[in-house]
């Protein structure tokens, strides 16, 4: 089954040379994290074990912080966790302040399945936004995540190595 927006079909390769001009116009204002991963070779390749096409969600956990007298000023990051589409890692992005968020899951009921397409890209003040696309089920509807944050952090955890400092 194709894309009614194309990105299944032979154009796909036409939008991506167009996506890798829009990063290289604009890498000067880009989160150096979120910049570097997104121009990299293998992060759209799919069949790259590294890439998060394919990859399954575990878990997306908010942690909330605050600093003042009364913890009043308060940041939000974001940490996502997937398993990977080889089942042969865990692949996080962790995003270390958000400033707004979009998720949009009409039907979850088995999972959001497949991390099918995502896209870094500048708002307006040059914050990053990072658009994902999970594929839903046959007959599902997929979900839709925006979130615009300062940078994101992606880390890759092979299952024989140790966890990350903090837990992970």
């Amino acid at each position: 089954m194709l894309s009614s927006d194309g990105r299944d079909d032979d154009a796909m390769q036409t939008c991506y040379w167009r996506y890798k001009d829009y990063l290289r116009e604009h890498e000067a204002h880009f989160p150096p994290s979120a910049y570097k991963l997104a121009s990299s070779d293998w992060y759209h390749n799919f069949n790259d074990h590294h890439a998060p096409h394919d990859g399954w969600l575990e878990r997306a956990e908010f942690i909330e912080t605050g600093k003042g007298e009364r913890w009043e000023h308060r940041t939000l990051a974001l940490r996502i966790r997937l398993l990977a589409a080889y089942h042969d890692a865990h692949i996080e992005f962790y995003y270390p302040q958000v400033y707004s968020y979009s998720f949009q899951a009409p039907a979850v009921m088995r999972g959001h399945m497949d991390w099918r397409y995502d896209e870094m890209r500048l708002s307006q003040d040059n914050k990053l936004i990072h658009e994902i696309e999970w594929s839903g089920a046959p007959f599902v509807a997929e979900s839709h995540w925006l979130i615009e944050a300062n940078d994101v952090i992606y880390s890759w955890l092979p299952f024989n190595s140790p966890p990350l400092a903090g837990g992970a």
